[in-house]
């Protein structure tokens, strides 16, 4: 745990409010942005990043540093989007996964390079809006976020070898929606 963090947590503890609004602009962006991925609700998400502060405020106490403090911030974010999908019984929604080899994963990666930078983050925003809750979350995470596979796997409490297993399912799923939205000559293109 990184000597400021340190610092920041003993403040909270103590009751320095100011210390605990450090905290959260640091993280609210990630956050909100996580829960969005799980719940794809704007209002809901902004329920559940307050429900996760106010969780992480109650509990600081109970942080050990065993992890870096962003690991456990997004920990409590993810069960906190669990908690509010089975409260509202939500349904994951499902993306048709056809045979995706490896050869089309690559083949969408090059032609996403021809796409401009902003209209290519802008795209995989939306495709990942897209996908069930745990994919985008895990893909946020990995790719935005750059948690390891160590880390992500403290938040959402699974090996990291089933985190591996779960990223490449989701790239494959990623990769699905990607094809469905790109020019089909475009594809064509970088396929031959």
């Amino acid at each position: 745990m990184a000597i400021n963090e340190h610092i920041i947590i003993n403040q909270i503890i103590e009751g320095n409010t100011g210390a605990f609004s450090v905290l959260v602009d640091q993280y609210k962006d990630m956050v909100f942005t996580l829960a969005l991925r799980m719940v794809k609700n704007r209002e809901e998400a902004e329920e559940v990043a307050q429900d996760t502060f106010i969780k992480v405020y109650k509990s600081l106490r109970k942080f050990k540093g065993d992890s870096k403090l962003s690991t456990w911030v997004y920990k409590v974010a993810y069960n906190t989007c669990l908690d509010s999908i089975k409260k509202n019984k939500k349904y994951l929604a499902n993306v048709p996964v056809d045979e995706i080899t490896m050869r089309y994963i690559k083949t969408m990666d090059t032609a996403l390079d021809g796409i401009l930078e902003a209209e290519k983050a802008q795209l995989i925003q939306d495709c990942l809006n897209q996908l069930p809750s745990e994919d985008s979350f895990l893909l946020t995470l990995f790719y935005f976020e750059e948690q390891s596979l160590e880390e992500i796997s403290k938040v959402v409490g699974i090996t990291p070898n089933n985190v591996k297993v779960k990223l490449f399912r989701s790239r494959k799923k990623l990769a699905s929606i990607l094809k469905t939205q790109l020019e089909p000559e475009m594809i064509a293109r970088y396929e031959n």
